[in-house]
């Protein structure tokens, strides 16, 4: 199989919209960009991503603002995702995603700051991906279903700021690989994420996520393969709804720079990634993250 081939079957998979659980400035920026799930073809894979962002200075419009003029102090979010794939030889395959959140929510009551926290199960993911368009796989799509399975009872969290959304959501998503010249080559991904079933008075936005990235293939050291990369990725998510909405406050557009690096060795494939904001506007106030960071471990169950 090319090089062209595995890349293309990799990004299909990694299209999902790991972290897109109901976070106030959005969270499902995580699942394009990632480039370590690649799968060899056919076969299966299993792999834990880390994720995590530190929401603590407020936003309006295109630039920081005034921390009285919001509420909300800070959202604190670390997601640990356990996940499997598997791609048959006729292009076709499933995957699944199951998260875990830790979130620290601080907010101003008036009588001084507020703390919650809540440990959870997030919105379990499930895909289907097809990468039969053409012979050398470098198109594909990703299809599935968010599931409502995360919490969003626990005390002291808004409905945007609470682990689950309580929505039934559509994902579909595509890709396309490509090669340039002295083992460089390109990717390009975009996610769509609505949400179609909601309940408890809140529907959240709809989310689109890309990103475009570039990276070099021809480091080898000690038996591993190194790639560095670098991709751009925009984000827009529309303002939510409901009775227990804040649509005043939610919805935005962004940019943001990321570099990033893969290390393959063996069976085991690791990536990680620093998401920088270069252009952020928001609707009302709304919290922001200097960064946001990314890692995933991933190893193939076929010899």
């Amino acid at each position: 199989m090319t090089r062209k081939k595995i890349l293309a079957a990799g990004l299909l998979m990694i299209l999902a919209p790991s972290q897109s659980f109901a976070c106030a400035c959005g969270c499902g920026v995580f699942g394009v960009g990632t480039f370590a799930l690649v799968a060899n073809g056919e076969g299966a894979n299993v792999f834990v991503e880390y994720n995590f962002m530190d929401q603590n200075r407020n936003w309006s419009g295109t630039k920081s603002a005034q921390a009285s003029a919001n509420d909300d102090v800070e959202i604190k979010s670390q997601f640990v995702t356990l996940g499997g794939q598997t791609m048959f030889a006729n292009g076709w395959g499933v995957m699944a995603e199951v998260p875990l959140v830790n979130r620290t929510f601080k907010t101003d009551s008036g009588a001084g700051i507020d703390t919650f926290e809540n440990t959870a199960l997030g919105d379990i993911r499930l895909m289907g991906v097809y990468s039969g368009f053409s012979e050398d796989m470098a198109t594909g799509m990703i299809f599935g279903v968010k599931l409502p399975t995360g919490d969003f009872h626990h005390a002291g969290f808004d409905r945007d700021t609470a682990i689950g959304s309580g929505s039934t959501d559509l994902l579909f998503g595509l890709n396309h690989v490509g090669e340039l010249p002295s083992d460089f080559g390109w990717y390009g991904q975009i996610m769509w994420d609505k949400p179609v079933v909601s309940q408890g008075g809140y529907t959240p936005g709809t989310e689109v996520n890309g990103a475009l990235g570039i990276y070099y293939g021809g480091i080898s050291l000690g038996g591993a393969t190194i790639k560095p990369m670098l991709q751009v990725i925009a984000s827009n998510r529309t303002r939510d709804g409901g009775a227990e909405a804040d649509p005043d406050n939610s919805g935005y557009s962004r940019i943001l720079l990321s570099p990033g690096i893969e290390v393959a060795y063996g069976n085991w494939r690791l990536y990680g990634d620093v998401e920088f904001p270069a252009y952020q506007d928001v609707n009302g106030n709304q919290l922001a993250a200097h960064q946001l960071f990314k890692f995933v471990a991933s190893y193939s169950l076929d010899s």
